[in-house]
């Protein structure tokens, strides 16, 4: 580099950097929100439609044919799945009080120490018991 003026703009470019602002770290135990009426309506619909169009294999033409034919549904059409989606609503906040319950009682606890399910760990203590017999 030629000139001093460079590397003094290098070092404040790379602490404005270092010093990242955002939004915090999502907590994977949080639990989903739960899928709208018209969401809970495209599951159902994206296998008909599937069925009916094998060879299409564009997920914009499947949205755009879902929000057609749900814009055309009346409201006694889509009550079942105004019903479905109110259920895992309800579903949704009984397992949102509990989640907050845990997170001002202190965090996690003893079970939850890891990420992983208990099916996952066994698999992992399987396959290292059949490595140590390959040896």
């Amino acid at each position: 580099m030629k000139g001093g003026k460079s590397t003094g703009a290098q070092k404040k470019s790379n602490a404005k950097l270092a010093v990242k602002k955002g939004k915090p770290a999502k907590d994977p135990n949080k639990p989903k929100r739960p899928a709208s009426a018209f969401f809970v309506f495209m599951e159902e619909f994206r296998k008909q439609f599937k069925a009916e169009n094998p060879d299409n294999k564009s997920v914009a033409a499947v949205g755009k044919a879902g929000g057609v034919k749900w814009k055309a549904m009346s409201t006694s059409e889509k009550a079942p799945y105004v019903a479905k989606a109110e259920k895992r609503k309800a579903e949704y906040e009984k397992t949102m009080v509990a989640y907050n319950k845990k997170q001002a009682s202190g965090g996690k606890d003893e079970d939850d120490d890891s990420d992983k399910s208990k099916s996952e760990v066994n698999n992992e203590e399987d396959s290292d018991d059949e490595e140590e017999d390959d040896d």
